[in-house]
């Protein structure tokens, strides 16, 4: 199984050289961190958000491509003060999964408690019926 993490400034980005590449801060920009595991009954997505509100998120879906994107506000901050440490990335961000075909996106369900985020995707229902096709004669 294959899941791969898609930024907004390159096309196709595999998960592992994404995860702790901050040089989305500088421009704006920040991708949170993620974990993805399978269950028997489909994937979790599992997001960290600190600091939000469910309402400042929104998740959009498009094919096998889930969307996460919203911005942390910044507002527990002194006005005029020397930052000695900052690690805490805040304003806008998006994060893109690309999942396999085997899960469908469509019956997703989603919750946000405690600073977390986490997706429900249930493994696509196989449709398939075993099917006789019919042989000719060659005629």
């Amino acid at each position: 199984m294959a899941v791969s993490k898609v930024s907004s400034t390159v096309h196709f980005v595999s998960r592992n050289s994404a995860v702790g590449a901050r040089s989305g801060a500088a421009s704006g920009h920040w991708v949170p961190n993620t974990d993805v595991y399978s269950t028997d009954e489909g994937l979790v997505i599992k997001v960290e958000l600190a600091g939000m509100k469910s309402d400042s998120l929104e998740i959009t879906v498009e094919g096998n491509r889930l969307r996460i994107a919203g911005t942390r506000p910044d507002g527990c901050r002194a006005p005029k003060c020397n930052f000695l440490v900052m690690e805490i990335s805040y304003g806008p961000f998006e994060s893109i999964l690309e999942l396999p075909p085997a899960y469908d996106l469509t019956r997703a369900k989603a919750g946000y408690m405690n600073g977390f985020l986490r997706i429900d995707v249930p493994v696509a229902k196989s449709d398939a019926k075993l099917t006789k096709v019919p042989i000719s004669d060659g005629q």
